[in-house]
């Protein structure tokens, strides 16, 4: 049959070809297609999977990158690679060396993709300076990925994995899905760089095998305010779990859900019920500091009695494990709100003060921890209208309550 050829190689069907002195290529039913090594040792044949076999057409650049990696720890291999990484086994058998203890000692211990994020995020942290996207980075890639990808050798995941993966969240969760995806592509391409994986990620392919998001309005689908305090009431009147606390705080205090996620007891003051939220948590990279409305104390003070630490998280899964970005969204689903958004409820907090008070729109934006769009009036207005805004979060908290008759109408700034 003659030896092969790289034109062979990519139109060879499921089975197996020969190209001599032991080597061959297995092309399985799937498609996939390994190299393979049988060998005499001690009298004994014995059959070495070298790797796959690498039919597209490299870049200088990638053929240099390949050739970085000793030829016998190499996974994806062309056919003259395949030839020199088998003759380098021969030579072995010859000077009577087992070729496969050889190649346990040589071969690096290829991680799991859970283990290799986790090593990926320790190594990239340190250059961020926003503590809100090092705690959300892993975090995302726990929530939505590692259940599929976790424990999956890094070195086998391939296009296909990683559609799988994201499809879950591609039209529910479009921009999450988007991050995400970027992040698994960092995560592929660190693991290249540290010899265990024999190529960079290229994750263009995945979009292709995924349907079209629906374009973004960028607007969070909100609940009328109206509708609000029946929906609270009956969160209230449900018995307590870690979901149902969280979205509860995170609607009276109108933050945004990462934010309550990772409240910490540190950062809280009972005696002046007050949360001072760290600038490397906030959106805008700025200190915020919550007046904490008679409401979201009561929430406080049930946690308090079940707190792991008095500096751990406020609202936490395991004892030192923040509740995922799901959480509070499944009791939404749960209790049949499907329409909504958990962050959809800060537009539901400004339609309302917008339409029942006359808070000043500065006062309403400083309680969401907006950033003022002018800057000229930024640099002059340096109040943070604190008291004004415990007075907006208390009657916020009224409402909630389904107990909204005195609104005041004369709060300016």
């Amino acid at each position: 049959m003659g030896k092969l050829t790289a034109l062979k190689i990519k139109a060879a069907l499921p089975g197996r070809h020969p190209d001599g002195d032991g080597l061959h290529l297995i092309v399985r039913e799937t498609g996939s297609r390994q190299w393979l090594l049988r060998i005499q040792a001690d009298g004994k044949r014995r059959d070495l999977g070298l790797g796959t076999a690498d039919t597209s057409s490299r870049s200088k650049e990638a053929q240099a990158e390949a050739e970085r990696i000793p030829i016998l720890q190499r996974r994806l291999l062309t056919l003259v690679e395949a030839r020199e990484k088998a003759d380098a086994y021969r030579r072995m058998v010859r000077a009577g060396i087992d070729p496969v203890s050889e190649r346990n000692k040589a071969a690096p211990k290829i991680p799991t993709f859970e283990e290799a994020a986790q090593a990926c995020h320790t190594d990239m942290k340190a250059g961020w300076k926003n503590q809100r996207h090092i705690d959300s980075w892993l975090a995302s890639l726990d929530t939505h990925i590692i259940p599929h990808l976790g424990n999956k050798t890094v070195d086998t995941i391939d296009n296909i994995a990683v559609r799988d993966a994201i499809a879950p969240i591609w039209l529910t969760m479009p921009e999450t899905a988007q991050r995400i995806l970027q992040r698994i592509g960092v995560v592929l391409d660190f693991a290249h760089i540290k010899g265990w994986r024999p190529t960079e990620a290229s994750l263009r392919s995945v979009r292709k095998g995924l349907p079209r998001q629906p374009v973004s309005d960028k607007h969070f689908a909100s609940m009328p305010y109206a509708d609000l305090p029946d929906y609270y009431q009956a969160l209230v009147g449900e018995e307590n779990t870690v979901g149902r606390d969280a979205l509860k705080f995170t609607i009276l205090n109108a933050v945004r859900s990462v934010e309550t996620r990772f409240a910490v007891w540190s950062e809280i003051d009972m005696d002046q019920a007050t949360w001072t939220i760290p600038a490397g948590r906030m959106k805008m990279n700025a200190q915020h500091i919550v007046p904490l409305s008679p409401a979201a104390m009561e929430i406080l003070r049930c946690r308090w009695e079940i707190r792991t630490s008095d500096d751990g998280l406020v609202f936490y899964s395991t004892v030192k494990k923040a509740i995922s970005d799901m959480t509070m969204t499944k009791v939404l689903r749960k209790d049949g709100i499907k329409a909504f958004t958990v962050h959809g409820f800060r537009s539901t907090f400004t339609d309302w003060a917008a339409e029942k008070t006359e808070f000043a729109k500065e006062i309403v934006d400083k309680a969401l921890a907006h950033k003022l769009p002018d800057r000229v009036e930024a640099a002059y207005r340096r109040t943070d209208f604190f008291d004004k805004r415990r007075l907006l979060m208390n009657l916020w908290a009224n409402h909630c309550a389904g107990d909204s008759n005195v609104v005041p109408f004369a709060a300016r700034a």
